[in-house]
């Protein structure tokens, strides 16, 4: 069987419903009315000669044939858009080339296993990075975007979250809990060793901690100040003191055993990190592929 266009159309159509699992919510992401999908789904179900959706007055939902048509027709649009981004990606950025200007964090977490499949894709893309914990004005300073953390971007500056909101969480070496004792409350950290934070706009950062509604915000002590989170980790795997950083970039070392979560039921969720550009300037061709491959490496 061959297709013609508009039915390929109903087939996106149709993904999409599936998707949602709703007619409403499918048709406000495509910007048409639901009544216009509910007409497209009845013509492919009838030219097609079975039925693809059970519909309810609540709720909408494939059934087993129009489970395995999904399944088949996402695979294929995905072929065909990578495809076309690899065809873009060869022709719109064949002379160019794209600036960003990102948090080491951010480096670490995300353009490093990003960055092999982008050159994989657009081979022709010239990317620059620049790894910089201090804040930056990108377009004043020459470049095409940024990622910083979501609340840190300047309010005239579009701003795309590339993560979900991110954990943040107290951790320490098992060796300086044995030595020093566990905190049980947010407060007990005033009479410990804590590596301090100093952010890129120069302030000492305060520790936040969250459990359920019960939100503090904890003033710490230490002789130890780092604006660079390796150095902190380290610090704390060495035993110095209690370090403050995010659960991601923490991961390893907890799975080790090598660090624990020091106060396991207080912890803060921060705003995600964004990539984030000037209003006034068309986003290049080679920032918005990178930006679709980081989100979609972060389950976005």
């Amino acid at each position: 069987m061959q297709f013609k266009r508009n039915e390929i159309h109903e087939l996106s159509i149709f993904l999409a419903i599936v998707q949602y699992r709703s007619f409403r919510k499918a048709a406000d992401h495509l910007d048409v009315t639901a009544s216009a999908l509910s007409h497209s789904m009845k013509a492919l179900e009838q030219r097609l000669g079975v039925r693809l959706l059970n519909r309810t007055s609540r709720s909408v939902a494939p059934t087993a044939a129009g489970t395995a048509l999904a399944e088949k027709v996402s695979a294929g649009l995905e072929l065909i858009n990578s495809g076309l981004e690899d065809l873009s990606g060869h022709y719109q950025g064949a002379a160019g080339s794209i600036r960003i200007n990102v948090l080491k964090d951010a480096a670490v977490l995300l353009l490093r296993p990003a960055i092999p499949i982008f050159q994989q894709r657009f081979p022709n893309v010239e990317l620059e990075v620049a790894v910089d914990d201090q804040f930056v004005d990108v377009t004043a300073e020459g470049f095409d975007a940024g990622i910083r953390y979501g609340g840190t971007i300047p309010e005239d500056m579009i701003a795309i979250p590339l993560t979900h909101p991110l954990k943040w969480v107290a951790v320490a070496a098992p060796d300086y809990l044995k030595n020093h004792g566990r905190p049980a409350v947010p407060e007990d950290l005033h009479s410990h060793h804590c590596i301090r934070i100093r952010t890129g706009r120069g302030q000492i950062y305060k520790w936040e901690f969250e459990r359920g509604d019960d939100r503090r915000e904890i003033d710490v002590p230490g002789a130890l100040i780092s604006g660079e989170t390796d150095l902190a980790i380290n610090a704390a795997l060495e035993g110095v003191g209690i370090s403050y950083c995010l659960e991601r970039l923490a991961s390893p070392y907890l799975s080790a055993g090598r660090l624990e979560v020091v106060l396991p039921k207080w912890a803060s969720m921060g705003p995600p990190l964004s990539m984030y550009y000037s209003s006034r300037r068309q986003l290049p061709f080679g920032v918005e592929a990178l930006i679709k491959i980081i989100r979609n490496l972060n389950g976005l």
